[in-house]
């Protein structure tokens, strides 16, 4: 029995190794046959497609748009306040009415020698206060007006776009840009993608 296990152990063997050296020599003949011939030209290598992507165009020129406007004046008008001009500055006339209005006041009281000093001190505190409220309604008494005033505004000088060359499969062609690009600007087909030039 034992020897019955080892003849078909050898005959596995002996079919297993057929079938490997078969194998091999199928792939040998495989790259013979697609070997070429001794003389003929290489097979051209399959063209890979351009890479997709972003394509750029390099920069011939940037001219920068600039827009100027001139100064100016401008003008407003602005209400004024300050205090009226006085024409009695030492208030002799409040004075003066006051001492005639304290004086008949007092003259008015006792009589005799009484009746003169009454009216002596009514004139005096009577043009004592009459200065005090003359002097106060000078104080308070305002004048408004109307002035016009003025202010020079300078003029400015912006830039305002960027006239942009570029170059790209040797045509050249300009595009308005509201930015500088720099060196380079993508292009789609040949045409500056303008919102996405960077």
């Amino acid at each position: 029995m034992s020897r019955l296990k080892i003849s078909v152990l050898n005959a596995a063997l002996g079919a297993a190794l057929v079938f490997g050296l078969s194998a091999c020599n199928r792939d040998a003949n495989a790259d013979v046959a697609n070997a070429p011939a001794p003389g003929a030209a290489p097979a051209a290598e399959p063209i890979a497609p351009a890479p997709a992507g972003p394509k750029y165009a390099r920069v011939v020129s940037v001219d920068p748009v600039r827009e100027t406007t001139e100064g100016r004046r401008e003008c407003h008008d602005e209400v004024v306040t300050r205090r009226a001009p006085v024409k009695d500055q030492h208030q002799i006339a409040g004075t003066a009415i006051g001492a005639v209005a304290g004086g008949l006041l007092g003259n008015q009281i006792g009589g005799g020698k009484g009746r003169t000093l009454a009216t002596v001190a009514g004139a005096v505190g009577g043009g004592y206060a009459g200065h005090e409220i003359q002097e106060r309604r000078q104080e308070t008494n305002t004048v408004t007006s109307t002035v016009r005033k003025c202010n020079s505004v300078p003029g400015s000088d912006k830039i305002v776009a960027y006239d942009v060359r570029y170059e790209y499969n040797g045509v050249t062609r300009s595009v308005r840009m509201d930015h500088d690009p720099g060196d380079r600007v993508e292009v789609q087909e040949g045409v500056v993608a303008v919102s996405d030039a960077r």
